[in-house]
């Protein structure tokens, strides 16, 4: 559809509140120097992708470690994984005009006494994403990556969400959140922790995906 002047100067006015909001976030110490709790064990260093044109978002749940020394989301076997659900190679997925990444939390958040990765810090999600995601009103479908963005993006765009309910009963649900736009896909995260809950819920890669891949490729075209 032809976009009126109406539209079009909303547009960039979108662009330029986005481009500066992107600026804020990259200097972003809040959850170092003014924690809610615990400040980050380590200097911040946000890995964040949002986009004015892109039609697809890929909303993860924080970097990992890796991620945090390169500075590319998902640059990981994770990100290896969440691809080939996607159909898409690296190029096209790092190329921020198609595919906008905004995860839960910015940087990296610290190890637990497991060494497994700490929850996204809640200090993104307070400050940044409400205001981020009223400069992103042209996305169509969202990946929401693990319970931390299904718990976010699902209410958000009202969709029932039940804190606590075991993934398979969330993710099975899928169909219900495509309804509207954006539509929402709700997914496992793609970690190799994840791998047995993949082999006992095979509907996810027969049903799932196909669906997934298609809406992809309609966003990419």
């Amino acid at each position: 559809m032809r976009k009126t002047a109406k539209s079009s100067n909303s547009d960039t006015v979108d662009a330029i509140a986005l481009e500066r909001l992107a600026t804020d976030i990259a200097a972003c110490r809040i959850c170092r120097d003014h924690p809610l709790n615990r400040p980050l064990p380590h200097e911040p260093r946000p890995v964040v992708r949002p986009s004015a044109s892109a039609r697809l978002l890929v909303a993860g749940q924080a970097p990992g470690v890796r991620v945090h020394a390169t500075g590319l989301p998902f640059n990981d076997p994770s990100g290896d994984r969440l691809r080939h659900w996607m159909q898409v190679d690296r190029d096209t997925f790092y190329d921020v005009s198609r595919i906008a990444i905004v995860p839960m939390g910015f940087c990296f958040p610290g190890h637990d006494n497991n060494k497994g990765d700490l929850p996204p810090r809640r200090e993104c999600k307070m400050t940044w994403h409400d205001r981020l995601f009223s400069h992103m009103p042209q996305l169509e479908v969202i990946l929401a990556i693990g319970a931390y963005a299904h718990a976010y993006h699902l209410p958000r765009l009202g969709h029932p969400y039940s804190p606590g309910a075991p993934m398979a009963q969330t993710v099975g649900n899928w169909k219900s959140y495509l309804a509207g736009t954006p539509k929402v896909f709700v997914l496992p995260h793609p970690s190799w922790r994840n791998t047995g809950w993949l082999k006992k819920n095979p509907w996810f890669e027969q049903d799932l995906l196909p669906v997934l891949r298609a809406q992809v490729e309609a966003c990419l075209s």
